[in-house]
């Protein structure tokens, strides 16, 4: 009587996929947990092409240089400015030439709260600012 050494069973051909499953989900609650529970919108009006320039064209006030540092400090133009005092110094801004507002140009530190950020920008909104940009230095 001969014995056979090879085994009646071949390579398995299917893949086992708890533990990606057990990983994806994992993965999506990690996901769900770190994500912001809150977001704050905040609507911005984006400019309008417009097919003819416009007459008399004024030069442009300069800039306003805007900072928001580590600490959520917010500097108008290298000096300290509280965010309640801000509307007021961006309306007083707009009130001076509504057709040719300056343009306020945001500065942010990597570390700063995104809170103080969309304080800034909602300030800005309600102010009627339309000129807006982000600036890295």
């Amino acid at each position: 009587m001969a014995f056979s050494a090879k085994s009646s069973q071949g390579a398995m051909a299917e893949i086992n996929v708890t533990p990606l499953v057990d990983v994806m989900l994992v993965l999506l609650i990690i996901f769900m947990v770190t994500m912001p529970i809150q977001s704050i919108p905040v609507d911005v009006d984006l400019p309008q092409k417009t097919d003819k320039p416009p007459e008399n064209p004024k030069e442009p006030p300069d800039p306003i240089e805007l900072r928001i540092d580590s600490s959520g400090q917010v500097f108008w133009n290298n000096s300290p400015t509280s965010l309640n005092a801000l509307e007021r110094m961006m309306e007083e801004e707009v009130a001076r030439d509504p057709t040719n507002q300056p343009e306020l140009q945001i500065d942010t530190n990597d570390q700063a709260e995104y809170g103080v950020l969309a304080r800034v920008l909602v300030a800005a909104k309600n102010a009627d600012m339309i000129k807006i940009g982000f600036v890295q230095k």
